[in-house]
């Protein structure tokens, strides 16, 4: 049965395909799906949240769908360090059992084993 207390642009599309539910959590390590590089999540969006001007800058053929969860990163590539926005479809486990050399790690995680960094407990919600 439809809310009737939220304006109709609130009513989800029928039509629609329905909104995937995230695969990864934080502290999860992960690995970009076709390019090279791996992160740890450090929040998750449940759809795209990002800017327009962001997404546009994705070229067309490898653009992905916004109703799908987004996730941050503190990730790392053999030249650098920095934070990432990706889509669940372009992530995969990361299978090294090595941890991320990213400098941000230990503000807001404490030891990591088994693939995962455990978020300090100032941070969980």
């Amino acid at each position: 049965m439809p809310r009737h207390d939220l304006p109709d642009s609130h009513i989800a599309d029928p039509k629609a395909p329905p909104i995937a539910h995230a695969r990864f959590s934080i502290g999860e390590v992960v690995r970009h799906r076709m390019f090279d590089f791996r992160g740890v999540i450090f929040d998750v969006d449940p759809v795209f949240a990002n800017s327009e001007e962001w997404y546009a800058a994705i070229p067309e053929g490898i653009r992905p769908r916004k109703d799908q969860p987004f996730y941050h990163l503190l990730a790392e590539n053999m030249e650098s360090t920095y934070v990432a926005y990706v889509s669940q479809q372009n992530l995969v486990p990361d299978d090294t059992d090595e941890p991320v050399d990213h400098p941000a790690i230990s503000g807001l995680f404490k030891a990591y084993a088994d693939g995962r960094y455990e978020l300090k407990r100032e941070h969980r919600h």
